[in-house]
């Protein structure tokens, strides 16, 4: 929602699917994804603005910062950013990190319109965003809407500390079956930024969604668990059960693991700041 374009794909390439599948307590295939990155400038300098720009745009920073004293890397790392080492901002940090990338997975690999509104109107810093974590849209033609029009929509859920692994696919599972309920009112904001901003056909195509009962389309949920490799157990993720989920014959599951994502985490805030 910024002008121009600031949003880059090129990190995507660092994800890739192992072939691995487990199997949940009840049957259901888990994706394992590795997410094997690099140190290259040009490809992180790329992300850092594609990340930064999730937070506040960049025609806007400089009037932002404006009246604050600070610069626009201090006003990044003090105001908008989650703190790096105070908590529970680093624990934010992760949690923001995993949903733009499974955010960047939807969009980039299974090929859905991801509106990225999610996080620029964050109040306080040190804070979770509230409502469905990732929503995607997929239209099957572009002139008019098809029944085989797809909502997706996906929590997730990151652990990249600690000395264990958590059930984290179990908290995406159980967080993405709260979305049902849920739907409505993100779609409401999300057609609601659109309007503010002056994006009508936009509005327009997240408006198509609100009504299913008049106007039909299929829905994808999804559950992200994000791990440090170190910390990461195949037995964690095969006791997650999807029994609960009231969608869950359209549930997909996966797993994405990566070596020293908590520094990476912060190296892309670092970027994010400093490059601005």
């Amino acid at each position: 929602m910024t002008s121009g374009n600031p949003w880059s794909s090129e990190h995507i390439r660092w994800l890739i699917d192992t072939g691995k599948r487990l199997k949940t307590a009840d049957g259901k295939d888990v994706e394992v994804w590795e997410f094997r990155h690099e140190k290259d400038d040009a490809v992180l300098s790329a992300w850092a603005k594609h990340y930064r720009n999730h937070y506040c745009s960049d025609n806007q920073i400089e009037h932002l910062c404006q009246g604050t004293g600070k610069s626009k890397k201090e006003y990044l790392t003090d105001i908008k950013f989650p703190d790096c080492s105070h908590a529970p901002g680093p624990s934010i940090r992760s949690g923001d990190f995993g949903e733009i990338l499974a955010a960047d997975f939807l969009e980039f690999i299974l090929g859905f319109w991801v509106p990225r509104a999610r996080y620029i109107d964050k109040a306080v810093r040190n804070e979770s965003t509230k409502g469905s974590d990732i929503i995607g849209f997929f239209f099957q033609q572009y002139t008019e809407f098809s029944k085989k029009d797809t909502l997706a929509i996906f929590e997730s859920k990151a652990q990249y500390s600690g000395s264990k692994a958590e059930p984290k696919l179990q908290e995406a599972v159980n967080g993405s079956a709260k979305d049902i309920t849920r739907k409505a009112e993100s779609l409401n904001y999300i057609k609601q930024r659109f309007l503010d901003t002056k994006h009508e056909d936009d509005a327009d195509k997240v408006e198509r969604f609100q009504n299913e009962i008049d106007n039909p389309y299929k829905q994808l949920f999804g559950a992200i668990a994000h791990f440090d490799s170190t910390i990461y157990n195949n037995s964690i993720v095969s006791s997650t059960t999807t029994q609960q989920h009231p969608q869950k014959k359209v549930l997909k599951l996966i797993v994405i693991c990566g070596n020293d994502m908590m520094n990476l985490v912060h190296e892309l805030y670092r970027r994010a700041a400093d490059e601005a």
